[in-house]
């Protein structure tokens, strides 16, 4: 008997996009003695577990394996921690996160609620016997606590496990002490609200009140007999959760920390080191101006260390602000047409980088992660590395051409890098620069390799990603499917094998796929972001510009064009066939803002502003207001599919139904595929195999070709 090789959607699903089995998140021990990491057992395990590996040459061996500390029981996670990985796209199981001490000799996390530690050198478990559901427990830099939240309080135990006592207790309905509100962790990239004291003598606790802001109902119209969710969730334009901090000490003393919350509402970064007071970073609500806090946490007074202004708005960054170990504010800001690492008041870098994140500070350098500027002597199409930053100069740690990151303490540093010929990433473990070991991937390999050219097209030098069906023999004109994210904070022309995967997948079916990063995507200058200021709709014109010049070049066949994404990018592919049915004549919108009134206030005020004052934009951008479809109206009615997941609490379905009404009043033809049970991700391997698959059905029927599929193991 012979069994047929899985499909690659089914590989594609049950892998997680061929991510289970690598390791990630990696914490270097400040002697150089040890990395700790999560990695799963196999690449179609989703249970991650946490190992060590032992440096020099000792090897890796587990830290805590969740099959064993369960008993082999199953994962029960509470609301709040499931929110809490729908904000960071977590799909995995098991040992999802965990923290250390400063030492990193002591490690927590939790684990189905409960809380456990792990001693990283002796390699011993634990479960501290405390009250639940236990969420981001973070150990005190010295090892002798841990903190945690349950039932919204701000609690600590002994790392024996004596001592359990909440410190923050919430003190009125709707508050929370020590948890991130759902702006902090879905838009600005903060899931943390609590943080220790380089002493380990005190905290700061973030107090959230969810009152003001208005409730949605998600509901599951599959399941009748459940209660549907009363979520909060702040519109834009309508009222947010209110934040203060407090300077809260082991006894439960708490000191409110001072600044003007009326005018700078968002409490977007903390940082607490021995380098320095804490360190605020707060934004006005328009996301115009910030400031820079030190905080006396004897008094919880503040001190402006610097400000920021700017007109259109300014972006947060992974990293800082933080204090340089000599005192000095370390920043990333956009100074002459450029972002820029700055120390002090001093730029470190010029327009050759596009700095990305500030990866670590250290006595004599600062670690970043940049893309080639505009003023780079040579274009770096989709690349990203990690350089070593001082005031001698800028030197590039890592090599090939690829994406890349990296983790750093002290001497020795975890590079992680991924490349277009290559499957999966690489861990390299340096020491002075030198490789001492490579962490191992259990990940498995998708069989194939992306037939991809990385090249621009247009008049703007849009960056572009070409795939086309691994057996063309290129003799022919193929029909042509756009496969953008095409908005900010999601670029997908990047120099990786595994991100172009699924549009190989598609290619495969008879099509050559363009992907486009266009105006308001990461990693180019900061006027390239911002060009989508109050407008939207120029994302769709830089698609269109990149098709058209790429055409010049490739066997693309304008006659048949077909567009397909998720969240952005499903707003874009429904923007396409209504605004430009002349260019577009299918489309699959997943998951599509459809009405930016719906989106939540942080994101989407900072790119149309404040709808009271700006409707104008919101309508603009629309797809379902008059003037979104008016545009339409008169052109071909083009075949449209949306896909929405019923319990989508990011992008909720109201956008999906709101959108097919409106068509329905215009009288236009199209399909509604709803998903009973699946959030903004699609996690379920049976879900998101098919839905590929109904995708290709689609887009097929709708542009009226039966092109044969590739051949091959993986079709």
């Amino acid at each position: 008997m012979t069994t047929e090789p899985e499909s690659f959607p089914r590989r594609h699903a049950r892998t997680q996009r061929f991510t289970l089995g690598a390791p990630r998140s990696f914490t270097v021990a400040p002697d150089g003695s040890r990395v700790a990491f999560l990695r799963a057992r196999a690449g179609a395990e989703r249970a991650g577990a946490l190992w060590v590996l032992d440096l020099p040459g000792g090897g890796e061996r587990v830290a805590a394996d969740p099959a064993v500390l369960l008993g082999g029981g199953g994962e029960r996670l509470s609301p709040e921690e499931r929110a809490r990985r729908e904000r960071s796209r977590e799909g995995g199981a098991g040992i999802v996160g965990y923290a250390t001490d400063a030492a990193v000799e002591l490690a927590a996390f939790a684990l189905s609620g409960r809380l456990f530690t792990a001693e990283l050198r002796a390699g011993t478990t634990r479960e501290l016997p405390v009250p639940g559901p236990v969420i981001d427990p973070r150990p005190s830099p010295d090892g002798r606590h841990i903190a945690y939240v349950a039932a919204g309080a701000l609690r600590v135990v002994g790392a024996e496990g004596d001592g359990d006592r909440a410190l923050a207790e919430p003190d009125a309905p709707g508050v929370t002490q020590g948890l991130a509100e759902f702006v902090a962790a879905e838009e600005m990239d903060r899931a943390r609200g609590f943080w220790w004291s380089p002493r380990s003598d005190r905290l700061l606790v973030a107090r959230v009140d969810d009152t003001p802001v208005r409730r949605w109902w998600i509901a599951d119209p599959a399941q009748p007999e459940r209660d549907p969710q009363h979520v909060p969730y702040p519109a834009a334009g309508t009222p947010n959760a209110e934040v203060r901090l407090f300077v809260t000490d082991l006894g439960g003393i708490r000191t409110e920390v001072v600044w003007d919350r009326a005018r700078y509402p968002y409490l977007a970064r903390v940082h607490w080191s021995d380098a320095g007071a804490p360190l605020l970073l707060v934004q006005a609500r328009d996301q115009r101006g910030q400031l820079y806090l030190a905080v006396d946490p004897d008094t919880g007074a503040t001190r402006m260390v610097h400000a920021d202004e700017d007109p259109i708005w300014l972006d947060l960054f992974a990293g800082v602000p933080c204090w340089s170990p000599s005192g000095q504010l370390v920043r990333i800001a956009d100074e002459g047409g450029a972002r820029v690492l700055a120390v002090g008041e001093r730029p470190l870098t010029g327009p050759q980088l596009q700095v990305r994140a500030v990866l670590d500070v250290g006595a004599s350098d600062v670690l970043v992660t940049a893309s080639a500027g505009e003023e780079a002597s040579a274009p770096e199409i989709g690349e990203t590395h990690v350089y070593r930053v001082n005031e001698l100069g800028v030197a590039r740690i890592s090599g090939e051409p690829g994406v890349h990151s990296a983790v750093r303490s002290g001497a020795v540093t975890v590079l992680v890098s991924a490349v277009l010929d290559r499957p999966g990433s690489v861990a390299r473990v340096l020491r002075d620069g030198e490789e001492v070991a490579v962490v191992r991937s259990y990940a498995e390999s998708p069989g194939f390799s992306p037939r991809v050219s990385l090249v621009e097209g247009g008049a703007r030098r849009v960056p572009c990603a070409v795939l086309m069906p691994r057996d063309y023999p290129g003799d022919t004109p193929l029909p042509v499917l756009l496969d953008p994210y095409g908005g900010p904070h999601g670029g997908r022309v990047v120099a990786a094998h595994h991100a172009h995967l699924t549009s190989q997948w598609f290619a495969d079916q008879g099509f050559a796929v363009v992907v486009a990063d266009g105006r308001g995507t990461p990693g180019r200058s900061p006027a390239w972001e911002k060009a989508v200021h109050g407008d939207f709709t120029v994302t769709l014109d830089d698609q269109i510009e990149a098709l058209q010049d790429l055409a010049k070049t490739h066997p693309l066949d304008l006659s048949q064009v077909a567009i397909r994404g998720w969240s952005y990018g499903g707003y874009l592919a429904a923007l396409a066939v209504l605004r430009r049915p002349d260019v577009f004549h299918a489309a699959v919108a997943g998951a599509p803002v459809t009405d930016w009134r719906l989106y939540d206030t942080h994101y989407t005020e900072r790119y149309l502003g404040d709808p009271g004052a700006d409707a104008a934009a919101y309508a603009h951008s629309s797809l379902i207001t008059d003037e979104g479809l008016s545009d339409a109206a008169e052109g071909p009615h083009r075949p449209l599919m949306i896909v929405h997941g019923l319990a989508d609490d990011n992008v909720v379905v109201a956008h999906a139904l709101r959108l097919s009404s409106a068509l329905l009043a215009a009288g236009r033809p199209h399909e509604v595929l709803p998903l009973s049970g699946v959030t903004h991700m699609t996690p379920q391997e049976q879900v998101a195999e098919n839905l590929l698959l109904l995708q290709v059905d689609f887009l097929k029927r709708a542009l009226g070709t039966d092109r044969t599929p590739a051949a091959g193991p993986n079709g």
